[in-house]
């Protein structure tokens, strides 16, 4: 891969996360080209699932942490209900020493889903700069540019033509007005990647223009397009062309069956990240708790996850098929992956799950100093403890048959969906005492 670092992602983060899994893509690529099929197409579907693969620790602990939050949520919603409308210091000081509290009991931290998604963001958006600029990280597909792009740099000797694409002009004016290209030859990496920064987003009538501008190009021309026709072609269609581009070229040819292809792509893309978003665990509303923050939240979150889906069809639409190839795996792969998972943690048992959590966090409690038990015992207190004047005085008017009858809805809710004395059913228990002691 020497030689091509300057079209690589520079951004902070980023680019060196781009580059290392640009390494992976060229591995991937490299192998292909060994068994016969040096194909763009099937290299980004392998991509995408080995980069999904490597992340499902991340998204399994993201599953986990919904699963405690729908535990924790009755507790959390309590404290925020007992609290509501006091704002003075010391409410605010004990609302948010109950709200750890209940956390610690748990054993889990309140930004535990943000960690996982800060992880997790760098590496999808360097992904993303690897599909979308696959001659800066895989040397293979650059090699097919080179021949072409040095003789068209001596032809095109003020860099006049190649700037007046109008692709040139929206995006790399930066790189043609940078001194390294300005100061630079046909045997400058930094101008021969600048070329083929641009070249690589040509439309066929692009190809064309630079055979009828420079005839004596028109060899390299064709070597070079039948080059990346081999490695852009899947199924038929060529993925650096977008779907709206490909499917008016087919409608000039009278070719049905690639403008069938062609509307494939944005409609996969779409149904996939539909199905993607409706398997995936969704943020319930507070269900007329008073909570209106939690209750907007859900419904942009609601809102958000319909619009998706449209958004992907209209993107794959205008972007080259390739990106949209990479949409559609990385919905499949999230859509396979999210059915294991979910089928892996219903298995799973809640109580040893917050078991080990709350082993781990005391664990770190007590390297910190501090002693787990009062966080402990505070979280049981304060959750319990709400309004408990109030309800001892009207437990004291009942009759032995209604504090009986209470009792037994009591052990009911307790038991619901949990094991008798686990702490589930405590859980239950506290959930209960919130609710009917507000």
């Amino acid at each position: 891969m020497s030689g091509i670092l300057l079209t690589q992602n520079s951004t902070f983060i980023i680019g060196p996360v781009a580059k290392l899994l640009g390494f992976i893509m060229e591995g991937i690529f490299w192998v292909l080209d060994k068994l016969g099929i040096p194909n763009i197409g099937l290299a980004i579907i392998l991509f995408t699932i080995v980069i999904y693969l490597l992340l499902m620790p991340f998204t399994i602990k993201q599953q986990k942490f919904s699963k405690l939050s729908a535990k924790m949520n009755p507790e959390l919603q309590a404290i925020r209900d007992k609290y509501k409308n006091r704002k003075d210091n010391n409410s605010m000081m004990a609302m948010n020493q109950e709200t750890n509290a209940v956390y610690a009991k748990y054993g889990v931290s309140p930004s535990g889903s943000c960690l996982q998604l800060l992880i997790q963001m760098p590496i999808l958006l360097a992904l993303y700069r690897v599909i979308y600029a696959m001659p800066a990280y895989v040397g293979q597909i650059k090699d097919a540019f080179l021949p072409l792009v040095k003789k068209f740099i001596e032809a095109d000797k003020d860099a006049s033509f190649i700037q007046s694409f109008e692709t040139a002009a929206a995006q790399f004016t930066k790189q043609f007005t940078n001194e390294a290209f300005v100061a630079g030859n046909a045997a400058s990496e930094y101008v021969q990647n600048t070329y083929i920064d641009v070249m690589n987003k040509f439309s066929s009538a692009d190809w064309a223009s630079i055979a009828d501008k420079f005839p004596e190009l028109a060899t390299d021309v064709t070597n070079t397009v039948n080059t990346l026709d081999k490695y852009n072609n899947f199924l038929g269609l060529n993925i650096a062309d977008s779907p709206a581009f490909a499917i008016s070229q087919a409608m000039e040819t009278g070719s049905w069956l690639l403008v069938i292809g062609a509307l494939l792509i944005p409609i996969l893309s779409g149904l996939t990240q539909w199905i993607n978003v409706k398997l995936m665990p969704q943020a319930a509303t507070s269900g007329g708790s008073g909570n209106d923050q939690q209750d907007t939240m859900a419904q942009s979150m609601k809102m958000m996850n319909m619009t998706m889906p449209i958004m992907s069809i209209i993107f794959c639409f205008t972007l080259p098929s390739g990106m949209g190839l990479y949409w559609i795996a990385g919905s499949v792969v999230r859509t396979i992956q999210q059915v294991i998972i979910n089928k892996h943690i219903d298995k799973m048992d809640i109580d040893e799950m917050i078991k080990k959590n709350v082993e781990k966090r005391n664990k770190k409690l007590e390297k910190a100093g501090i002693d787990p038990k009062t966080l402990n015992n505070y979280a049981t207190m304060s959750t319990r403890n709400v309004n408990v004047a109030s309800k001892a005085s009207a437990q004291s008017s009942m009759t032995q048959e209604e504090r009986d009858a209470a009792m037994k809805k009591a052990t009911e809710y307790y038991n619901k969906n949990a094991k008798p004395g686990s702490l589930a059913a405590k859980a239950n228990m506290v959930k209960y005492y919130n609710e009917n002691n507000k």
